[in-house]
């Protein structure tokens, strides 16, 4: 692995819920170590409530974390001070949300976002600099600037907002984009090409991605390595190739089995994916994914496991991955 951007140890989120006589704690995300090198795609996947987002907030400080720490460059975020330093690491480290219909602003042209976050993180460009910059991050994320810039976002495709979604995020001059499910609410016809986008992105600009997706199909085309998220615990990590090829933990085996085959003779459900969904407010020691698990053992209902090294860059959370 090159050399690490970003890392996290035991970060943790819980939200309260519930009214103030029954007050519970759901527990979000929960003693998630990770790591990003420098110029390197990393692929966050697991299925809608696993935690995916809530990491992405975490990384982004639209969250707090309720426990643990986040380093960037080898510096703690719980130290940075002034809104000076808040503001170069989210100029660092910016988003690309999900939904490019909501994500831009409807009332302003693409041209505007664009400009207002070079000069809120870039003071030092001039006016005539920052309009040449639009122009450059517009046309390396595809766009052509002169039909784009002055357009309202109503009249672009959404292939074309995630773009300027993507080119927002470029002009801050990023180290890595976290981009969540940037794909999911294209049409399958045009996910290749923002797909193939970041990795142009990293090729041409060396900037690091998260790229979060319930998707595993376009984890493996795009990531270099693959963390999967369940439950709010990280349960396995490896190269990418060696993680969806021969995934260890259960519940990757499960995800990479429902992905469609399309020389598989048609079903009309698969029977390996039973039992309880976990249960992630004020849950109990051991494993999360024991209910589901056909693998699972004794140990498995009172321990929860921890990421245990089995080489090759392989790390895995469960007691029977061996």
């Amino acid at each position: 692995m090159t050399e690490t951007l970003i890392r996290t140890e035991g970060l943790t989120r819980h939200f309260q819920v519930g009214k103030l006589m029954s007050r519970q704690m759901l527990h979000a995300v929960d003693g998630v170590d990770l790591s990003i090198g420098r110029g390197e795609i990393v692929a966050l996947v697991g299925e809608s409530g696993s935690g995916k987002s809530t990491i992405a907030r975490l990384l982004a400080l639209v969250y707090q974390p309720t426990r643990g720490e986040i380093w960037f460059e080898g510096r703690r975020l719980s130290r940075l001070r002034g809104r000076g330093s808040r503001l170069a690491y989210s100029a660092a480290v910016p988003m690309v949300f999900q939904d490019p219909y909501s994500s831009l602003n409807p009332a302003y042209r693409v041209s505007h976002g664009i400009l207002r976050g070079m000069k809120l993180h870039r003071g030092d460009l001039s006016a005539a600099q920052r309009r040449a910059e639009l122009d450059r991050v517009l046309q390396a994320v595809g766009l052509v600037p002169a039909e784009t810039r002055n357009r309202f976002p109503f009249e672009l495709s959404g292939g074309q907002r995630q773009r300027v979604g993507f080119a927002q995020a470029l002009a801050l001059r990023p180290k890595l984009i976290v981009a969540d499910e940037p794909v999911s609410m294209l049409d399958v016809s045009i996910r290749v090409g923002v797909l193939n986008l970041m990795g142009e992105l990293r090729e041409q600009e060396g900037v690091s991605f998260l790229y979060i997706t319930h998707d595993v199909a376009s984890a493996r085309y795009l990531a270099d390595r693959v963390l999967v998220m369940y439950a709010g615990h990280l349960v396995e990590e490896g190269p990418a190739e060696d993680v969806l090829q021969q995934p260890k933990h259960p519940y990757t085996q499960l995800l990479v089995s429902a992905v469609p085959d399309p020389r598989a003779e048609l079903r009309l459900a698969d029977a390996r994916d039973v039992g309880e969904p976990p249960k992630v407010v004020d849950p109990k020691p051991g494993c999360r994914f024991r209910q589901r698990c056909p693998l699972a053992v004794a140990r498995c209902e009172t321990e929860t496991p921890q990421l245990r090294q089995l080489g090759d860059g392989r790390r895995v959370a469960c007691h029977v991955a061996d």
